[in-house]
């Protein structure tokens, strides 16, 4: 059994959307001043740009690479910049990573290749591939409900001896195979569900990489101190404080939600790209009694 494993990007991190201007084009300054509010106010340790909550299936590569550029210059001396590069393409893929090198990344979150459900030799050779392209260090992000395969137990105990693999979004919610393989190997565990943080804690797991948290950063930090210094109740009554926005934020897709959010706090991040639609006023108003009862 190994001991706990480090966090090698910290312990809170959001998956940041991608600011848009009115005519749906990237605006950089908008994501500079976003990237700004999560690590100054919300407390992040380091943010994923390029991820699904960024609306990467809509940017073109050179949209992700002046984003992630953007987002290192405004925050790169203080927080870890994290690029998703997962596709369901193995050399779009490696592409994607090397471009994310040279525009600053961090490290890479790489996604479970979607859509095409390829065998566990086929994820095997994906990940390691990807991994041996760059010296960045990779998380895996395992959240089969969205791409359909799910990363076997065992073939996550093989990937782990990679150098450059380092940990896992995991969005998998099996907690007793995900603990199996904390507990043989150094990974690092971030939780991929808001709400499922306390639960990925107590098994071993580091964080998280949140969507809620564009709001609720300082209390999710408090709960993941709280509960780092022993202190289980108080994680437990931030996680109940909590759950109405940690749950909250997915009542429709979290992307349309945390920028009808954004825009209620002043932050407008601009609109979603199609096929996503901007909120309803019918929703924005279940937001809003979600923040609310939460305490934000």
């Amino acid at each position: 059994m190994t001991t706990p494993a480090a966090p090698p990007f910290g312990r809170l991190l959001t998956a940041m959307v991608t600011p848009f201007d009115v005519a749906g084009g990237l605006d950089l300054d908008a994501a500079a001043r976003l990237a700004t509010y999560l690590v100054d106010e919300q407390r992040n340790d380091g943010l994923v740009i390029n991820g699904t909550g960024g609306e990467a299936p809509t940017t073109t590569d050179a949209e992700k690479a002046d984003l992630v550029a953007a987002v290192k210059d405004a925050v790169g001396d203080r927080a870890h910049v994290l690029a998703g590069v997962g596709t369901f393409d193995t050399v779009h893929t490696i592409h994607l990573a090397e471009q994310a090198a040279k525009a600053g990344a961090d490290g890479l979150l790489v996604v479970t290749p979607y859509y095409s459900r390829p065998p566990q030799t086929g994820l095997l050779q994906h990940f390691r591939a990807v991994a041996d392209a760059t010296d960045l260090p990779n998380l895996l992000y395992d959240i089969p409900h969205r791409t359909g395969t799910p990363i076997a137990t065992e073939t996550l105990l093989e990937l782990a001896a990679h150098d450059r693999i380092v940990g896992v979004k995991d969005a998998k919610l099996d907690l007793a195979a995900s603990g199996r393989v904390m507990a043989e190997t150094d990974l690092a565990y971030y939780s991929g569900e808001d709400a499922a943080t306390l639960p990925m804690l107590s098994i071993g797991g580091v964080g998280v990489i949140g969507t809620s948290t564009h709001f609720a950063g300082p209390g999710v930090l408090a709960m993941i101190e709280a509960h780092l210094r022993g202190d289980v109740a108080e994680a437990l009554r931030l996680h109940r404080q909590l759950l109405p926005i940690l749950t909250g934020i997915f009542r429709t897709q979290g992307t349309i939600l945390v920028k009808a959010g954004l825009r209620l706090q002043g932050l407008d991040t601009g609109p979603v790209r199609s096929p996503l639609v901007d909120a309803t006023e019918h929703e924005i108003s279940h937001l809003k009694a979600d923040l609310a009862a939460a305490g934000l």
